[in-house]
């Protein structure tokens, strides 16, 4: 949130600079992220009078003016027609830089000399105002710096706020904040208005259908009011906060909205059926346009506010409706103050899509005693920035009466032994009636503590003690070290694993990543798996974040594909990426998922960074077969194999693999399937393996066996078969190994061909046999005899022929 220093010092007194003020509000949970100086760039532009204005001898639109700046008397020349003698308006002189970098000089127009110019609200860039010169009050001191006479001179503190306080979403939450942890008291104004008219008793009326979701709502009325903009103060101090200036009106709530952390909406009351207002349910299917042009369909128990005619003017809490805006022909005003339910007003907001500054305080908890105070105030703004009169009178609608806060007990001992402190009774009653807490000394060491109305965060004991820490400064803490069991670690074998895999990666080049378990399922989706896929299944959450942030992971690759999406877009095109973490399973007949550990990783580019000596080569699908060959050898998983995959379809055919062990599927790598790469704005080629770890634990052992290096020479023995097309090297490797010739230490393919000389149907693979014996040397006649005996399987079992 952004909060003006100078909007802040209205509420409460401030003896520290915005820096010390930032540190303090850190250190008490409300952390400061940056302090933006504001107003700076007017430095050098004055308050100067205007004396005279007479007719430019040889240009009928401009004029010669000579301004008071104060002690000196300057020669201007200006194009503006609402100039008057007498007036007082900023002045820049020669040298002076404006905000949006143009610096004035002294120069020459159509023959009369100009020492500087008299500027308007658009080129100070603190307005939209292009009518004229920005006009000041007639009280403005002449020569000062405009800054400094009109308030523009700021530091805007931007707070990041937990989810849990929705008290400080306001300048009066962080004035509370400010007064609490410095002592000094806070200033909370009453609104000062006068009301003349008729009763909004014989105005308007309001009904409320669905109390359950809206407990309290508070209306006034203001007649006579001219729409038009606000004054430069209310401007300049809705852009410091974020906000957009629209008119003395709209930005009347906004303002209040700001300052007081309560939603408020302006109806033109001409635009109501019957001139009143019915809080309700919506019909499911209605349409309803909003504030921002755009037609809706309402979900079901959506609250609505509607007129007499029951027609939707409003939705609730999130957004005000086209049909009953504030336009400038409106004159009479509804004010809407109310208190909606926290759980509606999220469930709404999510359906629909629209996240507002209102529904984001409406849906965490605003105030429900403050519903009044702040529809008085921005009364009182209404009155004084568009002539309005306000009224006698209030509408306040309760049908749901309020349920008194319950006293929280705590005491001395627990909050010590939770904080490690040695805080004594008085200090904790003390803390806590700063904060506005209602305190009473119960038995012991112990008080009872009312929370206020705004802190719809406080529910239990453990809240008190974190009030005491965080506002005590949780750098008062001591440093202790926590107490270390003399018991040695237990070893766990999913934990080694874990680890060595990572270890494994790495050593092969690549980065992990940690994403979130949440997905969109149009992720899901993008990966082409059919609706009866169990992956396309994932549990929903019942309240996201957002939609992409819907449901629980059931395989790793989206977010491996998100993160090299981003990479490649900033020009980080090789990448070897991995992820070891959960997904999150369907169970039939079961609420909640299985969770299962999985790794993935991926690959994409070229192999390395081309230098001045070597040229670098494009990864492909045997990279990514072999990072998995080598991270089966290191976790000394035997016995796997590879086939054709089926599971996959988010591979690209016969680019594809399953892993299998134990004659089932235990994991995938392939190529990205080119259509699913083109939905993830990936123009290079892709390469993902993704693995369950519960089928590599059962095998995986952590223990290493070493023997020394053999003595004897080996002896290498070079094949080359010609087999039929379908027939697999895995196939061939599988047979080689059950020939269970002991002195067969390695295997290498060495050669693939398919020309002219081989029959059609038909591939050639040369292999490399590498014999080893440990305690003799083989002869010529040893090895001949068993590569003979081999080639010889080879045929009987696959019908494969040596090649000529």
């Amino acid at each position: 949130m952004l909060v003006s220093l100078n909007w802040l010092k209205e509420f409460v007194s401030i003896d520290v600079t915005a820096g010390e003020l930032g540190e303090l509000l850190t250190l008490s949970g409300s952390e400061v992220e940056s302090c933006l100086e504001q107003g700076g760039e007017l430095e050098g532009v004055v308050v100067g009078q205007i004396t005279s204005v007479n007719p430019h001898p040889r240009a009928d639109k401009l004029s010669l003016c000579t301004v008071d700046s104060g002690g000196a008397i300057h020669h201007i020349v200006c194009g503006a027609r609402n100039i008057r003698p007498g007036d007082k308006a900023p002045l820049a002189l020669d040298g002076t830089r404006l905000p949006d970098g143009t610096t004035i000089k002294k120069a020459k127009i159509r023959g009369e000399v100009s020492e500087g110019m008299i500027c308007s609200e658009t080129e100070l860039l603190i307005g939209n105002d292009q009518s004229g010169v920005m006009i000041l009050p007639p009280d403005t001191a002449v020569g000062q710096s405009l800054a400094r006479a009109l308030g523009l001179k700021d530091v805007i503190l931007d707070v990041g706020l937990t989810p849990n306080r929705p008290d400080c979403l306001s300048i009066l939450g962080i004035a509370r904040e400010v007064a609490a942890i410095t002592g000094t008291p806070l200033r909370i104004p009453a609104p000062a208005f006068t009301e003349a008219g008729e009763d909004i008793s014989r105005l308007t009326s309001v009904t409320i259908e669905a109390p359950d979701l809206c407990p309290r709502y508070c209306a006034r009325i203001i007649t006579g009011a001219t729409i038009g903009p606000s004054p430069l103060w209310m401007r300049r101090r809705l852009e410091a906060c974020g906000m957009r200036a629209i008119n003395n009106i709209v930005d009347a709530t906004n303002y209040v909205l700001m300052e007081m952390g309560q939603p408020l909406h302006a109806f033109d009351v001409n635009l109501l059926e019957g001139k009143r207002i019915i809080v309700k349910r919506a019909d499911a299917g209605t349409s309803f346009t909003t504030l921002d042009g755009k037609e809706r369909t309402l979900p079901e128990d959506a609250l609505m506010i509607c007129d007499g005619s029951k027609r939707p003017v409003a939705l609730a809490g999130v957004m005000g409706g086209l049909n009953s805006e504030v336009s400038p022909e409106t004159t009479t005003i509804l004010l809407e103050s109310a208190y909606f339910t926290p759980a509606g007003i999220l469930a709404t907001s999510r359906k629909m899509g629209i996240r507002t500054e209102a529904s984001q305080r409406f849906e965490k908890g605003v105030d429900p005693e403050g519903v009044i105070r702040a529809m008085n105030r921005a009364a009182e703004l209404m009155a004084v920035c568009a002539g309005g009169t306000i009224s006698p009178g209030i509408i306040d609608n309760r049908p749901v009466p309020p349920k008194p806060a319950s006293a929280i007990t705590v005491s001395a001992a627990r909050t010590n032994k939770v904080l490690g402190t040695s805080f004594t009774r008085e200090d904790i009653r003390q803390t806590l009636t700063d904060l506005a807490f209602t305190v009473t000394n119960a038995d012991g060491d112990t008080i009872a503590a009312t929370s206020p109305s705004f802190r719809v965060d406080i529910a239990e004991s453990i809240d008190l003690i974190e009030e005491v820490a965080r506002l005590r400064g949780y750098d008062s803490i001591a440093e202790t070290l926590p107490g270390i069991s003399p018991l040695p670690p237990v070893k766990d074998k999913a934990r080694a694993m874990d680890r060595n895999i990572r270890d494994c990666l790495t050593r092969q080049g690549y980065n992990e990543i940690v994403t979130y378990s949440f997905i969109s399922p149009a992720d899901l989706a993008n990966l082409n798996l059919p609706d009866e896929d169990y992956r396309r299944k994932p549990l929903t959450i019942l309240n996201p974040l957002t939609e992409e942030q819907s449901c629980m992971r059931t395989t790793l690759v989206p977010g491996l594909l998100s993160a090299a999406q981003k990479n490649i877009n900033q020009k980080n095109l090789n990448l070897k990426l991995f992820e070891v973490g959960p997904v999150f399973l369907p169970e039939e007949n079961k609420k909640l998922p299985r969770e299962e550990k999985t790794v993935a990783a991926l690959l994409t580019g070229m192999d390395q960074e081309e230098t001045w000596n070597s040229k670098p080569r494009e990864v492909d699908f045997f990279d990514i077969k072999g990072c998995v060959e080598t991270l089966l050898r290191e976790l000394h998983v035997d016995g796997f194999s590879f086939e054709p995959s089926r599971h996959s379809p988010f591979f690209s055919e016969h680019r594809a693999l399953d892993l299998v062990l134990d004659k089932q599927r235990a994991g995938s790598a392939g190529e990205l399937h080119p259509v699913i790469a083109e939905r993830y704005g990936l123009s290079q080629k892709i390469y993902l393996f993704e693995i369950p770890l519960p089928h590599l634990l059962p095998r995986f052992t952590e223990g290493r066996t070493y023997q020394a290096l053999p003595k004897y020479p080996p002896v290498y023995r070079d094949i080359a078969l010609v087999i039929d097309e379908d027939i697999s090297g895995q196939r061939i490797g599988d047979v080689i190994h059950r020939f269970k010739n002991k002195f067969i230490e390695e295997i290498r393919i060495f050669d693939y061909y398919k020309g002219s000389s081989i029959p059609a149907g038909k591939k050639s693979l040369g292999y490399r046999i590498k014999y080893q014996s440990y305690d003799h040397t083989l002869t010529d006649r040893e090895v001949n005899k068993w590569h003979e005996e081999l080639v010889q399987v080879l045929g009987r079992e696959l019908g494969a022929e040596l090649r000529k």
